[in-house]
């Protein structure tokens, strides 16, 4: 198959300064969010035993690694801007690089930065209770729709603007700050771990199983929704492909940043687990939301309770801060493709980065947080953005079947089985989720579609 006849981004005037360090740092902070201090208790419930609870997270890093182990190959095959964008349309053609991206600007990279930035909001109040999303002081009506605006509302929009205009000075500037972001979460979780095991009231016996054993009855009837829960917590292990047109020898760098990165999250959400079990018990974290909040409290006392919102608000803005750097690489690499908005792909003459496409996401995140939009996009396009992320991995073996002579600088592990094993599961999600949700996965199907009448008129332009 001839490569596809386009503009690539990797022509364009994008300054190759990120380093291994910052891609890395990029997936790790694009990966630890609120879920991993969330969804445990619900594993807990679900599953029984702390054996269990723990072997799962190992059964979704083990994905998680086949994931990046197949995106390495493609990222140092293809090292441009844009991710799964660049792997599709190689595979399978514009249309689908175009749906997929498409999905990222409306929901799969917006909504979750919009959301991410209302929860540092929701964080930030533990502090200052006025800045509560309870507190609005304005609305205005649109027919079904409404505006509101609150003091989260302009915290939200404060952070989201704040971090865009850092990260359109390139990125070496806005590099530091994510570099910044990233090590002090890093840093502050594991200290959390230290002190939590060396000085917290936790108890060692908690590890033991108890009657139903190590693999409760639980672990057979719920274990498929608690993986899925798994691999969302783990989604974003992919961020470092996104900036591949400005990394260093991303041949080199690329590989080892999403296999480094994937380690060192996995290592971290393990270690949390542990903690929440040694402080808490099978028991004690079954069915508990905020199960990070509730075990350092029984680990530290009251004083924990600060310590943690801290931390969460530090963990959430490291992480929209990642996506608000990945999310635009697309956008530039479709406009530099002529399929999307033409100013997307401009370069920044100063800094080299892709600031118009930055701005564009701004804006359309600021509506998103105006008008309360960002919670129905995530569930809607959750469906759709698994999807795409099993066909970027597909890609692996279209491209090895139909470019068998194009220059591999890194090959995927135990090949086909790495791939294989990463899609099986994906459709295996997709089919469930279909059967579970059929009208929030209808709905994010038709969210995708509304763009094709774009994606032509661009083509016919």
């Amino acid at each position: 198959m001839a490569r596809t006849e386009v503009a690539p981004a990797s022509q364009t005037a994008l300054k190759r300064n990120a380093g291994l360090f910052l891609a890395t740092c990029l997936i790790i902070a694009n990966v630890i969010g609120s879920g991993i201090y969330t969804t445990p208790g619900f594993l807990a419930r679900d599953l029984g035993s702390p054996f269990a609870v723990l072997g799962i997270w190992i059964i979704g890093a083990v994905l998680a690694f086949a994931g990046a182990l197949s995106y390495s190959e493609l990222g140092a095959m293809f090292p441009e801007a844009g991710g799964e964008y660049v792997y599709l349309r190689e595979a399978f053609g514009s249309i689908f690089g175009f749906l997929t991206g498409w999905a990222s600007f409306i929901a799969g990279f917006s909504a979750p930065i919009g959301a991410a930035t209302i929860g540092f909001a929701a964080y930030l109040s533990h502090f200052f209770p006025s800045l509560g999303p309870e507190n609005i002081f304005w609305t205005v009506h649109f027919g079904p729709l409404s505006v509101h605006l609150g003091s989260a509302q302009m915290v939200a929009l404060i952070v989201l603007w704040a971090l865009s205009l850092a990260h359109i000075t390139g990125t070496h500037r806005g590099g530091q700050l994510q570099v910044l972001l990233t090590v002090t979460k890093a840093a502050a979780i594991a200290v959390l771990m230290i002190a939590g095991f060396w000085l917290g009231r936790g108890d060692w016996a908690n590890f033991h199983s108890g009657a139903g054993g190590i693999l409760p009855e639980g672990v057979f009837r719920n274990g498929s929704v608690s993986l899925i829960f798994v691999l969302f917590s783990f989604s974003g292990w992919n961020a470092a492909a996104y900036i591949a047109g400005e990394v260093r020898q991303p041949h080199r760098t690329l590989p080892a940043a999403l296999i480094t990165g994937t380690a060192i999250v996995t290592a971290i959400y393990v270690g949390l687990n542990m903690l929440f079990l040694y402080a808490l018990g099978i028991e004690g974290m079954s069915g508990v939301l905020q199960v990070g909040e509730k075990a350092s409290l029984a680990l530290f006392g009251p004083v924990a309770t600060h310590v943690v919102a801290s931390m969460m608000a530090l963990s959430i803005l490291a992480s929209a801060s990642a996506m608000i750097i990945a999310g635009p690489r697309v956008y530039f690499a479709m406009a530099a493709d002529r399929v999307f908005f033409k100013k997307t792909g401009k370069i920044h003459p100063v800094y080299g980065s892709p600031a118009t496409a930055i701005v564009w996401q701004a804006v359309w995140i600021s509506v998103l947080i105006l008008f309360g939009a960002f919670e129905p996009l995530i569930v809607y396009s959750g469906f759709v953005l698994v999807f795409f992320s099993a066909m970027a991995v597909a890609s692996v073996i279209v491209l090895r079947h139909r470019r068998p002579e194009e220059v591999r600088p890194f090959r995927v592990p135990f090949y086909p089985w790495t791939p294989l094993l990463f899609i099986v599961f994906s459709v295996w999600i997709l089919a469930y989720t279909l059967w579970g949700r059929p009208v929030e996965s209808s709905m994010g199907i038709v969210t995708v579609l509304v763009g094709l009448p774009l994606y032509f008129y661009w083509k016919r332009q």
